[in-house]
């Protein structure tokens, strides 16, 4: 084995990688990210659904599996039931469709304040798609070989192709 070459420098030179360095920061933010939107899920926006929907709680729909009836999904875990719960799920989509709002605006701004933030580069000109013959000075074809005005050749052309035209 080659020295430095081991296992555990291979280990060190893919963790020190930038890349890997910054998705190991972009996962820390995001749980703590995570963290934000689920208070904010649980704490503001489903109180008020709850408020505005006359008394709606989806943490409170559930299935009880062993046929028995339960008030609240408490009660169930309580008595030690195994539930279906289906209002956590709702809730979690919630979650995850105010997070992918939330990230998607972010990624709006921030994408709108780095276009105006960088200088405009200016768009390559075009190829040229014509050309000036140089014996009768026509505009033609750029890929013409041969000048449709004076038939002069443009292109040097190679000792078959001179073989099979003569």
């Amino acid at each position: 084995m080659e020295k430095g070459k081991g296992f555990i420098h291979e280990f060190r030179e893919f963790i020190m990688r930038g890349n890997v360095m910054d998705m190991a920061v972009g996962v820390i933010i995001a749980g703590a990210f995570q963290a934000i939107v689920n208070s904010l899920v649980n704490d503001i926006l489903m109180p008020l659904i709850t408020k505005v929907t006359g008394g709606l709680d989806f943490t409170n729909w559930f299935i009880s599996l062993d046929g028995s009836h339960y008030a609240t999904l408490a009660q169930a875990q309580e008595a030690g039931a195994a539930t279906l719960n289906y209002g956590v799920f709702i809730t979690a989509v919630i979650q995850f469709l105010i997070m992918a709002f939330i990230i998607f605006t972010l990624v709006k701004t921030m994408n709108r304040i780095a276009a105006r933030a960088l200088p405009k580069q200016e768009e390559a000109p075009a190829a040229p798609t014509t050309k000036i013959c140089p014996y009768c000075c026509t505009e033609i074809a750029v890929e013409a070989a041969r000048c449709p005005n004076c038939t002069s050749h443009l292109v040097e052309v190679s000792k078959e192709e001179r073989s099979t035209e003569a």
